[in-house]
């Protein structure tokens, strides 16, 4: 971590706020007794499949065909669990995301429900969103996964989203200036609007007050399942290798193509943000990877290699109808904050301080 993060502060010893909050925040989780993880896991295991009974799932798992997502829904199938299997297709899936999730739902036998959003409308809602040079592009897929995963989950009276987040490769903070707040649907809306984008049919959106009513009303919970396990990404991605013919990709969340050409070209040059810090940083701070071998991966492209940019470039070139002008052009343009449009960062701020309130920091969701 470095002075990219705007809001970054060293202590007397060179230690960034970053790595002490993580230091705080691992307390509990990471560095626990395996006793008490192991009571844990089992508590919640019997109340995944209480909530299941007479169901023909007992939870949901989201699946994107990335090493976290993919771990999650074998851990859930040795435990016991009767899963639906989840993946939202916005038009950028790659070859390998694709027989990845198809390897790993084929070994484990578990049914998997794929919403599809019509590519006309999301290619015109990201049109708006290039329009108006806000940071988070990736706002569109996340919100809309989020919606999809919530509304599969009321649709089967299920409490339970066991998603792929975790504090041993993820942990650490993000920047605020980094991304934007997912359920900011009103802020999705307005960008669309403004810039002559369509309006929302396909594409399912989620916005603040929903995620309120499926916490406290329909009692949905989004769980950090894998902070339940000694979970170590060089053993999952083995295991996943090993005996679902898993294939890893690059840098984390490039299962995608777009988040690909987003987090390793987009957000780099135009917004001079490089999530790999932080990333990398986590596993740094879990003794994943030494602060060498992190320093050196970040050092360098953040693709394997140049052919690979620039293949991805022509690919997302091609495929928004866009010329090379139009793409430098864009990447020139300063960025504006998501706030400069309509938002209800406000009242989630305002509500989300009740909510902690409260403690009841369970339901919330922080994806990165």
């Amino acid at each position: 971590m470095d002075s990219s993060a705007e809001d970054i502060r060293f202590d007397d010893s060179g230690v960034c706020n970053y790595c002490t909050e993580f230091v705080e925040k691992k307390q509990g989780i990471l560095t626990i007794d395996p006793a008490i993880r192991e009571r844990r896991l089992q508590e919640f295991l019997a109340k995944i499949r209480k909530n299941g009974r007479g169901k023909p799932y007992d939870c949901i798992v989201g699946v994107s065909g990335g090493i976290d997502s993919s771990w999650v829904l074998v851990k859930a199938i040795e435990y016991g669990l009767r899963p639906l299997a989840v993946h939202m297709d916005n038009g950028w899936n790659s070859e390998l995301a694709q027989s990845n999730i198809a390897n790993l739902l084929r070994s484990l036998n578990v049914d998997l429900h794929t919403h599809v959003i019509d590519w006309p409308e999301i290619r015109g809602l990201m049109e708006a969103f290039f329009s108006a040079d806000v940071l988070d592009v990736e706002l569109l897929y996340d919100n809309a996964m989020l919606a999809v995963n919530y509304q599969l989950a009321a649709k089967y009276g299920l409490h339970y989203l066991l998603s792929g987040l975790n504090t041993a490769t993820e942990g650490m903070g993000m920047p605020s200036a980094w991304n934007w707040n997912k359920w900011d649907k009103r802020n999705i809306v307005g960008i669309s609007r403004k810039f002559g984008g369509p309006r929302l049919r396909t594409f399912p959106s989620l916005g603040t007050l929903d995620l309120m009513r499926y916490t406290f009303i329909s009692r949905i919970h989004w769980v950090p399942f894998l902070d339940f396990t000694d979970f170590r990404k060089a053993h999952a991605l083995e295991r996943l290798t090993h005996d679902f013919g898993y294939k890893p990709y690059a840098y984390k969340h490039y299962e995608s193509v777009f988040t690909r050409f987003y987090q390793g070209f987009i957000l780099p040059e135009k917004f001079g943000v490089d999530k790999r810090k932080s990333h990398l940083s986590t596993l740094v701070m879990t003794g994943q990877m030494s602060r060498a071998e992190a320093l050196t991966s970040v050092a360098g492209l953040s693709y394997p290699s140049e052919a690979e940019l620039e293949s991805d470039k022509r690919y997302f070139m091609k495929k928004m109808g866009w010329s090379p002008q139009k793409l430098a052009d864009y990447i020139a343009r300063p960025g504006k904050p998501h706030n400069f449009y309509p938002s209800e960062a406000a009242i989630f701020n305002k509500l989300l301080g009740f909510y902690k309130n409260l403690n009841l920091k369970k339901g919330l969701i922080r994806i990165e």
